[in-house]
């Protein structure tokens, strides 16, 4: 089963959270939610500025720990060569989401037309 570590930030970025999930979706729609679960509103997390993608819940597990016990300036260097300006990745989730439903739907689509031609 899939596993993704990611590291989530207020809009000043003073704070990195690190965590793990099974769908990363539903964990950053939690965080929206629940805006003061952590901190006050003034320091809400709610952009998506790091994630990784792990096959493993073992490997999973271990790497986060891992990054869970790195300083700032060592989060620092992993965000920034794959997100130099700290954008919300959200957005591209978002999309590439529907993207995914859509093609999901097409083939169904396609057998109901090509069963009424027959």
């Amino acid at each position: 089963m899939k596993r993704f570590i990611y590291i989530i930030t207020d809009r000043n970025r003073n704070n990195l959270h690190v965590g793990l999930c099974s769908d990363l979706l539903k964990t950053v729609k939690f965080y929206e939610e629940m805006p003061t679960l952590f901190f006050d509103s003034a320091k809400q997390l709610n952009r998506l500025v790091y994630f990784e993608e792990i096959n493993s819940e073992e490997l999973a597990m271990e790497r986060f720990k891992t990054v869970s016990t790195f300083t700032r300036p060592q989060k620092e260097k992993m965000i920034r060569p794959v997100n130099p300006n700290w954008i919300d990745l959200t957005i591209g989730l978002n999309y590439e989401s529907g993207l995914r439903n859509k093609t999901q739907l097409r083939p169904a689509i396609n057998n109901r037309r090509n069963a009424v031609i027959a």
